[in-house]
């Protein structure tokens, strides 16, 4: 299967000139023009999918609207559910190869699904100014490249980041961390919190596979091998001492217990409102930039939230990159993909539609979108812009796309067989991490074959 390799320039232009609008495009990029709709155009019918908080959901709807307005020959129905449902409903259709005709697709999974033959690349519909991408810079549609070929189109752009209460930091008489912080300057932070206040220094996501690759990242690897045949490090040290740190803080009843975080605060199934942050029970939180939007809409306008980069390692470099949130991809199994593309277009271009999904799912990749939000922005919105810029150079370059063969390490072995048996005491950290370097080779050795 041909792979795209990682764009390892892809981030050297600095946040503020993306925030600022200010991307150079070629000179033979024209100005987007608008889809016309079509009088008398034969009715269509178009299903779209997505993952998201309720936020996410309002917004999206309310979009859908703008869109059926501008082409009302076209009706749309839409699916949402929260990240766990989602994948799993998703799958269960492309089994029944009855996917919608536009779904949200995640950078973890677009080579996987493209290896599936499930995706439909766009490049024809960027050809014929169906969907026009004049106005995005070449560099934000990479990531959404597999084998040469458009699969998708990014929705946004983020990182993954720590948000803090700065009024719970002040109430506890605590520094706010640098952007260099490390794991074990977290531990003293959140163990200083919780002493302080009496609540969660922490709060959710402190088990997600999302950070398991971020601390090999600081580490200077990667979860996977470039070629994604095996796991990607040498040492499961780091991995051992995280597990380790995660139990000291549980047991300390400074992190939000695993148990209660599933059934209470899970924010992938119940959406990210739901973090113990929102109702000040915990200082800290866990999550990608474009969250912070659903998150300080949940808490009020009133709160004062800071986001600041992932710990690292001792001695690591930064845990952090920038990364396409999430996109909007065509599947093989629609029916209307010039209309489901008109979609797409809309979404990326519009800015009546922008004005009302307002950088919720990341910063537009589309230029004159930002130069037309920036006046505009909102607390939450301003801060996701500036810890962008803040991060500058301190991001590394964005890792492979996770292979063939991730979903079913991240839900059959990472969560059961080794996050939750560690969480709860019934497996050492040593156990668990040998546990899962021997599945995950096993796993991948076995896609690659397939």
């Amino acid at each position: 299967m041909s792979r795209l390799p990682a764009p390892r320039a892809t981030w050297a232009i600095t946040w503020t000139v993306l925030v600022a609008g200010l991307i150079l495009v070629g000179a033979d990029r024209a100005p987007v023009a608008a889809q016309p709709a079509t009088p008398g155009a034969t009715p269509v019918e178009l299903r779209v999918a997505w993952w998201g908080s309720q936020d996410r959901h309002n917004r999206t709807i309310k979009a859908i609207e703008l869109f059926q307005k501008k082409y009302p020959h076209i009706k749309v129905s839409y699916e949402f559910a929260g990240w766990q449902d989602y994948w799993t409903k998703m799958t269960t259709q492309a089994a029944g190869r009855s996917l919608p005709d536009v779904m949200q697709q995640d950078y973890a999974y677009i080579t996987e699904w493209s290896s599936r033959g499930l995706l439909a690349p766009l490049d024809d519909a960027v050809k014929s100014g169906v969907l026009d991408l004049r106005d995005t810079s070449d560099d934000l549609l990479r990531a959404g490249q597999v084998g040469g070929k458009l699969l998708g189109v990014n929705l946004g752009s983020n990182a993954q980041c720590w948000v803090l209460d700065l009024d719970a930091f002040k109430k506890a008489g605590v520094e706010p961390p640098a952007v260099n912080w490390t794991w074990a300057d977290f531990e003293k932070t959140t163990m200083g919190l919780h002493e302080k206040l009496g609540i969660w220094g922490m709060g959710t996501g402190m088990w997600n596979n999302q950070l398991w690759g971020s601390l090999y990242l600081s580490a200077g690897q990667w979860r996977y091998s470039p070629d994604g045949s095996r796991i990607g490090y040498s040492d499961d040290r780091p991995l051992v001492d995280y597990l380790q740190m995660l139990l000291r803080l549980q047991k300390a009843n400074v992190l939000i217990p695993r148990a209660e975080e599933l059934s209470t605060h899970n924010t992938e199934t119940k959406g990210i409102e739901v973090s113990p942050i929102v109702p000040g029970k915990a200082a800290m939180a866990y999550m990608w930039s474009n969250q912070v939007v659903a998150v300080w809409k949940a808490a009020g306008e009133a709160r004062n939230f800071r986001m600041v980069a992932l710990p690292r390692i001792p001695g690591g470099k930064p845990a952090d990159y920038y990364k396409a949130s999430m996109f909007w991809s065509v599947t093989s199994h629609s029916k209307s993909p010039r209309e489901a593309a008109m979609f797409v277009d809309f979404f990326t271009n519009s800015l009546e539609a922008n004005d009302v999904l307002f950088a919720e799912r990341g910063v537009p990749i589309a230029s004159k979108v930002r130069q037309a939000l920036q006046p505009k922005l909102g607390k939450s919105q301003a801060e996701m812009f500036a810890y962008l810029d803040r991060l500058g150079k301190d991001v590394q370059p964005i890792p492979p796309p996770d292979p063939p063969g991730h979903t079913e390490i991240v839900k059959n072995v990472l969560d059961p067989q080794v996050m939750d048996p560690v969480a709860y005491g019934r497996l050492a950290p040593d156990k668990g991490a040998a546990l899962l370097r021997q599945e995950v080779n096993t796993i991948l050795a076995r896609a690659k074959k397939q």
